[in-house]
């Protein structure tokens, strides 16, 4: 009887734990590795929305220069979110801003974080090294994603000994207005992991999608060979890049023509997706590299960031 007994105990025991392994995980808590323009961004939608987060970047001028920006970004959604009540649009400032925290040691922080959001450089390396030194700190229930926008998340993700707790959080830049975030799924990512990022998404205003991990994930799978396109339409002479830019306008009612939409996103940005799917598939006509963007970012013609590319901005 004894032995029956201690049998159903462990049985309950272990259905519970079964039990609570399957729930999803709510997000209160976010560490964002990376202080630059995604990365400050996450860190501002996700406070702005009631969640306490830790900024992490390598030097704090980095940091003070990303909660600046934080802090003028803030002010042009208060002055249009409470344009009747400005004394409700300071408090709104500050209250995100105190639920933004920094620092310059990851490792340090991540113990207690519910999702740690990576929006660092575009290396697979880098980003390999980053992951499997906070896979020893963070806590057993801490969710990792990354908000790469090029490189494959299985990759990333196996460099951690989480990977069903490892999956891919794409947002789109500007971050507090643009409403997507793509979710992306490995086939080792539990279905827990997925359901509480769209949670979290959801929880931030946004739209998610989910999607498989396959080269540019949806938007830029379908984006960037459509800009490539346009680039070797020019290269052919086929087509200006001004005619170009008003036929896709007029003619499919896009709001920006595809050459401004390059110097938009950056030249430099678009040049790494495009090499980076080349390396993996040289064969593909979309994913082959283009001379004159080649060209113009190696002259540091990166677009509207720089003040020139495929055109020239004041």
């Amino acid at each position: 009887m004894a032995f029956v007994t201690r049998q159903f105990v462990r049985s309950v025991s272990s259905s519970s734990t079964a039990s609570a392994s399957a729930k999803k995980i709510i997000i209160k808590h976010v560490t964002v590795i990376g202080g630059g323009l995604m990365g400050a961004g996450i860190a501002q939608v996700a406070a702005a929305t009631g969640h306490t987060v830790m900024l992490v970047d390598q030097t704090e001028d980095i940091l003070a220069k990303s909660r600046k920006g934080i802090e003028e970004s803030l002010r042009k959604v208060a002055k249009k979110k409470f344009a009747e009540n400005p004394k409700a649009g300071d408090e709104f400032v500050e209250k995100t801003l105190n639920s933004i925290s920094t620092s310059t040691d990851a490792a340090s922080v991540v113990h207690s974080t519910d999702l740690v959001v990576e929006a660092i450089v575009e290396n697979l390396k880098v980003k390999n090294e980053l992951f499997k030194r906070l896979d020893k700190f963070a806590s057993e229930h801490t969710i990792f994603a990354s908000n790469t926008s090029s490189l494959h998340i299985t990759d990333i993700a196996n460099a951690t000994t989480r990977q069903d707790r490892f999956a891919g959080l794409h947002f789109f830049n500007p971050v507090p207005m643009m409403k997507l975030v793509e979710v992306i799924k490995t086939p080792m990512t539990s279905q827990k992991t997925v359901e509480s990022l769209i949670d979290f998404s959801k929880a931030l205003g946004k739209h998610p999608v989910s999607c498989k991990d396959t080269p540019g994930f949806i938007v830029n799978r379908l984006l960037v060979p459509y800009l490539m396109e346009a680039i070797r339409l020019h290269e052919r002479g086929d087509a200006s890049k001004e005619d170009i830019d008003t036929a896709m306008k007029l003619g499919a009612g896009y709001p920006m023509g595809p050459f401004e939409l390059l110097d938009y996103v950056g030249l430099d940005t678009t040049k790494f997706i495009t090499d980076g799917w080349h390396e993996m598939d040289a064969k593909n006509p979309l994913f082959q590299p283009s001379p004159s963007l080649n060209k113009l970012v190696a002259e540091n013609k990166l677009g509207k960031k720089t003040g020139e590319g495929y055109y020239k901005y004041k």
